[in-house]
């Protein structure tokens, strides 16, 4: 018989994770989205089967939860009753700690599995219609092991992710991935949302490259979710904050003294650094 599995939430990461799952396997594919008229037009765009009501929960297989981590787990929480005994839940929430001290404990009394999960892949647009069924194609998914799962729960979420075409499976924890999020996408968040608000942006047209482009493409993000993403995050975010704060401004003073040798030695060793880690 085939899988059901339901995307809850249709935006750019739901709505590409329906087209992959309807492009690269054989489940059923329902999606469940707050607003109609994208449910309608992904159902006539063939990226779902069928628009979800919460009877269908009752026969769902595979909850993929596709919306910021609060609304997430009040979904959860409204239809806990309604869930298919073993349905495995699941999410691509960009934090964890929250999402997993939330629903293990409700999983684990109600008899369901859950496995977090977040995909290292995205656009600086959003929205279903920016949806791409190939999004995930040599993408990294990171997975996060609860209480409310076992090790083949695991196995089978991961062979999962596979089949959509994503190139790693990494096994973390809440506490680690939050710390490396906080660094690795957060922190670039806000030092590229910060940096463009210079009063040199209003003329920089003629006078950007790409080094521009890339340390400000994702200022343009959705500040709704990336509020909630921050503040929940904050344990991790703020002490990347403040550590560059510090060595911005070992290169202001440095600059400012005119003291080209700690100029040179700080540029060296950034350098140093990325060609280390790339």
């Amino acid at each position: 018989m085939k899988k059901k599995i339901a995307i809850v939430g249709l935006g750019l990461i739901g709505g590409s994770f329906a087209r992959a799952f309807k492009k690269y396997t054989d489940y059923t594919v329902i999606g469940f989205n707050r607003t109609q008229s994208t449910e309608e037009k992904a159902l006539a765009d063939g990226a779902i089967d069928a628009i979800g009501t919460p009877e269908d929960l009752k026969e769902v297989d595979i909850v993929l939860l596709s919306m910021y981590p609060k609304v997430s787990c009040d979904f959860v929480e409204k239809h806990i009753e309604t869930f298919k005994p073993g349905c495995i839940i699941t999410d691509d929430c960009g934090i964890k700690s929250y999402l997993v001290e939330r629903l293990t404990p409700l999983c684990q009394a109600h008899g369901l599995y859950f496995v977090g999960g977040h995909p290292m892949a995205g656009r600086e647009v959003s929205g279903y219609k920016a949806s791409d069924a190939d999004l995930y194609k040599g993408a990294s998914m990171l997975l996060v092991p609860t209480e409310a799962s076992t090790p083949e729960i695991v196995k089978q979420v991961k062979a999962m992710f596979s089949q959509i075409g994503f190139g790693q499976l990494v096994i973390t924890t809440p506490e680690h991935h939050d710390r490396m999020i906080a660094y690795t996408s957060q922190l670039c968040h806000v030092v590229s949302s910060a940096y463009i608000k210079s009063p040199s942006e209003l003329e920089h047209k003629g006078y950007s490259g790409g080094s521009y482009r890339d340390l400000t493409r994702v200022a343009y993000l959705n500040e709704t979710m990336w509020t909630e993403l921050f503040i929940e995050n904050k344990q991790a975010l703020v002490p990347e904050i403040d550590e560059i704060i510090h060595h911005l401004t070992e290169y202001r003073d440095a600059i400012a003294g005119e003291d080209a040798d700690t100029l040179f030695q700080l540029l060296k060793e950034g350098r140093q650094r990325k060609e280390q880690f790339g």
